[in-house]
């Protein structure tokens, strides 16, 4: 049997999904390059023996906390298990300790990650053609990409800018379509680094509320914070159950576990007057499409909150530091590299100051897309990612991101010399 594209639905023809495989593509052709492109965590801090440890620490805490029987404990970690999860208690004691979180664990559901999490959230909250997603822009692509999967249109808003949330909300309604949610990211974004101002955060929760939004907050980086600053998250300032909460073990355990969760304690009222959960909602999702996330996962990320005391933020403290120092020396190595002399005269090359987290933003004076990828691994072995993918509505041509989070202080150092190289080769 032959298969057409034009056939299959129409997000695999989406030039979105194949910028993701140029990039895993390329990597792989030049495994010498420094790889500035992906945004993993530090390799350094994973030690294989501990995956044992913890799980036999979760199963010591089935067994003595939670007073299971033998043939309890091997149910669950070897069947199927709740929907919602076997974590969640563990989960909600770690975010009153790291977030200042009060929350119910029947209002978590633990997911294959937190791709999942969007996935299921976007589906449960956009239930006709007309409703949308508003995305900050740049945005990150797993959520315009889940999205896409879902048929689900987005509109792209300033990043940061609660007023011009206010502004697309009404202009849609104007259209005769239903604005839904607001996607955010709102410490050390991915791709562009930057993380909101308090004050901003609560006038995007004004904004969100006096719309009908519901705020989809996505918090995988903030606790790599370059200069010790730390703000509030959505969630934390959500007095009225605006927020959606999206959290993920990936960048603070390891990516490998694939686990996420989604905090979701906004009340579902049903016709006959029922009133359930939107955590509830999600898991008859889930029931059909992952069933459950898996118990061995799950019980690895348990075992490793009960080793650290349910203080993820203490735990990560060595990896605070390694990503401060990595993205600091990469702005001290830009800033030597192409001095402001340099840059007043006209070079065309600038970037920002991210206080956290692994990405940085860099403006150059050509078009930063695949083929400028291409040539820059091949003549000078450093690869980085374009940022016009990052641009819903269109724009990003001339920027590329600079990922630091998984390389070494020596690794940027050497990178920033060659990515400088193959700027000023292409300005020339």
């Amino acid at each position: 049997m032959t298969l057409y594209l034009d056939q299959l639905h129409g997000s695999l023809a989406d030039p979105l999904l194949d910028s993701m495989t140029f990039l895993n593509e390329i990597t792989d052709r030049h495994p010498e390059a420094i790889s500035f492109a992906p945004g993993r965590p530090f390799e350094g801090f994973f030690e294989t023996d501990r995956v044992a440890e913890y799980l036999d620490v979760y199963v010591e805490h089935l067994r003595s906390e939670r007073g299971l029987m033998e043939d309890q404990v091997r149910s669950t970690l070897f069947q199927y298990g709740p929907t919602k999860g076997i974590v969640a208690e563990l989960i909600a004691r770690t975010l009153a300790n790291d977030e200042g979180l009060a929350v119910a664990p029947e209002a978590l559901v633990v997911t294959v990650g937190a791709q999942e999490g969007m996935v299921l959230v976007l589906r449960a909250l956009c239930a006709d053609r007309d409703d949308v997603l508003l995305v900050s822009s740049p945005c990150y692509v797993g959520v315009t990409g889940a999205a896409r999967l879902l048929d689900i249109s987005t509109v792209p808003v300033p990043e940061g800018d609660p007023a011009a949330v206010v502004n697309a909300a009404r202009a849609l309604r104007a259209e005769g379509r239903h604005p839904r949610a607001l996607y955010v990211v709102p410490d050390f974004a991915n791709p562009s680094g930057v993380s909101l101002p308090t004050a901003v955060r609560r006038e995007l929760l004004a904004a969100a509320r006096a719309q009908g939004l519901v705020v989809i907050e996505d918090n995988p980086y903030g606790f790599f914070t370059r200069t010790g600053r730390t703000r509030p998250t959505l969630k934390a300032l959500d007095e009225h159950r605006v927020v959606v909460h999206l959290g993920s073990f990936a960048k603070t355990c390891f990516p490998g576990a694939r686990l996420g969760y989604v905090l979701a304690d906004q009340e579902v009222v049903a016709p006959d007057g029922g009133v359930t959960l939107l955590a509830d909602q999600l898991a008859k999702l889930k029931s059909m499409t992952t069933v459950n996330t898996p118990a061995l996962s799950q019980a690895v990320i348990g075992g490793l909150l009960i080793r650290h005391d349910f203080r993820l933020r203490a735990a990560n403290a060595a990896a605070v530091a390694h990503y401060a120092a990595g993205l600091s020396t990469l702005l001290a190595e830009l800033e030597r590299t192409f001095p402001a002399a340099e840059r007043a005269a006209g070079l065309g090359v600038s970037w920002n100051q991210p206080e956290g987290g692994y990405f940085t933003v860099l403006s150059v004076p050509f078009r930063a897309d695949a083929a400028a990828v291409r040539r820059c691994a091949e003549e000078y072995g450093v690869l980085w990612t374009p940022m016009a993918d990052f641009y819903p509505g269109g724009g990003g041509e001339q920027r590329l991101r600079l990922s630091s989070s998984s390389l070494t202080v020596a690794q940027v150092r050497e990178g920033v010399r060659r990515l400088a190289a193959f700027i000023r080769a292409e300005v020339g």
